[in-house]
């Protein structure tokens, strides 16, 4: 059996995806998203990239990046997924599911109308309105990119000089402006991952960051999964339409057990390690058998 893995053959996950395949008899081929080229017309549609001369030969398809890119680039590499996943090439997560998580306001959106309870949020593109944001939230927000993950580009913002440069800045790259109110926390967070129907968690415990992500240097502890932790991990996997989801809860201070992030291209280093359970093998054996 083949499976293709859509991200660079040199990153620490394709090669821990790689030995898990390699155990279950799968061969797993690196395919770089920028790579992905399709043909249409009088002849049979075709989807190839680098040295893949038919990607229809793969049994399944693992997103394991979502690289920056232009308008036109990103429209196009979840229009081949789509097609691929129509020309019966089992994709996952589903591109349906990545054009969910990558977009933090339809994200927040769909977890607000499922009654999970996120940071108030606001979403604008004007500085003006940008500003207005800020004191609305109290003048304490994080200013988040649109797309983005692992914390980077995750800005705190307490003072109004800083808050108008830092959204006059965004503004002149044309980005939008995401704004959440800050919520006072006790230093830690959860990472639930879902894998299918199999739920792993981890609590990660920061020093000194208010982020508490594992690539910013947060320590990762086991978790007893209550069952309301696993009920938001559920919800948030439906409401994302993810069969492969990481979930960021955070406890605040008031009580309420904030969504923070949901994450369709989940890292597992970390949970990996300190859970002693093989992550890697868990996803390729879901990707290939569901």
């Amino acid at each position: 059996m083949k499976l293709g893995v859509l991200g660079s053959s040199s990153s620490w996950y394709f090669q821990d995806l790689q030995r898990a395949a390699a155990a279950q008899n799968v061969k797993a081929v690196a395919v770089p998203f920028t790579s992905l080229s399709a043909g249409l017309g009088a002849m049979t549609p075709w989807f190839r990239a680098e040295e893949e001369s038919s990607l229809l030969d793969f049994d399944a398809m693992l997103v394991r990046s979502m690289p920056p890119g232009s308008l036109e680039q990103i429209v196009f590499r979840m229009n081949a997924l789509h097609r691929l996943e129509s020309a019966g090439v089992r994709v996952v997560n589903p591109a349906r599911t990545l054009e969910i998580a990558i977009d933090k306001y339809l994200t927040s959106a769909l977890l607000a109308e499922v009654g999970l309870a996120t940071p108030d949020t606001i979403v604008c593109q004007t500085v003006d309105d940008a500003m207005q944001a800020f004191h609305e939230l109290g003048k304490d927000a994080v200013v988040k990119p649109l797309f983005g993950s692992e914390g980077r580009g995750i800005t705190r913002i307490t003072e109004e000089a800083v808050a108008w440069r830092i959204c006059k800045a965004l503004v002149g790259i044309q980005a939008v402006l995401y704004l959440q109110r800050f919520i006072p926390n006790p230093g830690f967070d959860f990472r639930l991952l879902l894998v299918g129907n199999k739920l792993f968690g981890v609590r990660r415990q920061t020093h000194g960051d208010w982020r508490t992500n594992v690539s910013l240097g947060a320590r990762v502890e086991s978790l007893e999964i209550t069952t309301q932790l696993e009920q938001i991990a559920r919800k948030s996997q439906d409401a994302a339409q993810a069969p492969i989801v990481a979930v960021d809860v955070l406890p605040g201070d008031d009580g309420v057990l904030y969504v923070l992030e949901v994450n369709a291209v989940p890292g597992w280093r970390g949970l990996a390690k300190c859970l002693q359970v093989d992550i890697a093998a868990e996803v390729v054996s879901y990707a290939m058998q569901g």
